[in-house]
């Protein structure tokens, strides 16, 4: 008789932490290293979720198969052209705009100097910053907001080739899906719960966005401040990046109302700004998005840093889906990491936990098996 062979081995918890920390450096490299493939990928993704409900609906009310794809490509497509005009439009007038304030920003750099110059600090010392300065620098951080999404527009051909495609898949992936839900209900329910969670961000800050958009650009254009629909525009895109998008967009148009107007014109920007774009933006919006997708303020944060510094702008535009994307897959996937998702959602109480997927329903008994049995 022989006994039971040794147990087998199992790597303490400390190596498998190091080996998931390793995994997870090494994934993170790689994202950097084809930034420019993934970004487009990335981005093509969230339009396609965004839209595929138009693609089911059509198919409810029994649209044909080809009326439901040509739709959804053509909506993604005219959001796409209309925004990137808009952009490359606004821009390319802001460029033309800078060199006309020239003489100004003259004047402020010798009255800058001049008042350094009185507190004891020489223009020597501060390493030539001023004379590197220039009034284009204006445009410097409105090009980095927009030239995440410009890059991936520039690569325009490989954009629209994965938008296609995805926008065809769409079509039928919800039917292709469910037919999958008995075999991997987890895997289901967590991409049913990205999209959801996508879409509901989405909708939440388009539509702060919006309000937001139409109140700056009525108010700067009441103060007289150059090209307010562009700064409407940029508060408007910026409306989609966590936590900093509201400083990202005060900075451009404050700075041209002091070159506009002196220092009274850019603190009344500023004012407004505050009590309008940081009431709605830090204020009211976050615990709405919070609410609708189920991560903290910090978590929030966070996935910006994280997603703007692998995928550069446009990741800082993308970070709250992309994190949807990683919580679905890493934590959602599987019911014993469950727990994760108290830590990460905001407020005091957990957030509510994912149906279960119904057990699947028992497979009908052969009809010749049946009749056997009651003649038994």
């Amino acid at each position: 008789m022989t006994g039971a062979g040794p147990p087998p081995a199992v790597l303490p918890r400390g190596v498998i932490v190091l080996l998931g920390i390793a995994g997870i450096v090494i994934t993170v490299a790689g994202l950097r290293g084809v930034a420019h493939l993934i970004a487009p990928v990335f981005l093509a993704l969230m339009l396609t979720v965004t839209v595929s409900p138009l693609s089911v609906w059509l198919r409810r009310h029994r649209a044909p198969v080809w009326v439901a794809m040509l739709t959804t490509v053509t909506v993604v497509y005219v959001v796409l052209f209309g925004l990137g005009t808009a952009m490359v439009v606004s821009v390319a007038k802001l460029l033309e705009l800078m060199p006309t304030y020239q003489a100004q920003f003259d004047s402020l750099q010798a009255d800058l100097a001049s008042a350094l110059s009185n507190l004891g600090i020489s223009e020597s010392q501060l390493g030539g910053v001023l004379d590197r300065a220039d009034p284009t620098a204006i445009a410097d951080l409105v090009s980095w907001v927009f030239g995440g999404i410009t890059s991936v527009l520039s690569n325009a051909v490989f954009l629209l080739a994965v938008l296609l495609f995805m926008c065809l898949d769409a079509v039928s992936f919800p039917a292709r899906l469910q037919s999958t839900a008995d075999q991997r209900p987890q895997v289901v329910t967590a991409l049913r719960s990205f999209a959801q969670g996508t879409r509901s961000y989405l909708l939440v800050s388009t539509v702060f966005g919006l309000i937001v958009a139409v109140v700056d650009t009525l108010m700067l254009w009441a103060l007289d401040i150059p090209l307010p629909v562009l700064w409407g525009l940029l508060a408007f895109i910026t409306n989609y990046i966590p936590n900093i998008g509201f400083v990202i967009g005060l900075v451009p148009p404050a700075l041209l109302g002091l070159l506009d107007g002196g220092v009274d014109k850019m603190m009344a920007v500023i004012v407004l700004y505050c009590v309008v774009n940081f009431v709605i933006q830090s204020v009211i919006q976050p615990k709405i998005v919070g609410d609708a997708v189920g991560l903290s303020s910090t978590v929030s944060f966070l996935s910006l840093v994280f997603w703007a510094w692998v995928l550069g702008p446009l990741g800082a535009l993308l970070a709250i889906p992309l994190s949807l994307l990683a919580k679905g897959l890493l934590v959602d996937i599987d019911p014993s990491t469950q727990w994760i998702n108290v830590l990460l959602s905001g407020g005091s109480s957990p957030p509510p936990e994912a149906p279960a997927p119904a057990p699947p329903e028992p497979a009908p008994s052969p009809p010749d098996a049946a009749a056997a049995g009651e003649t038994s």
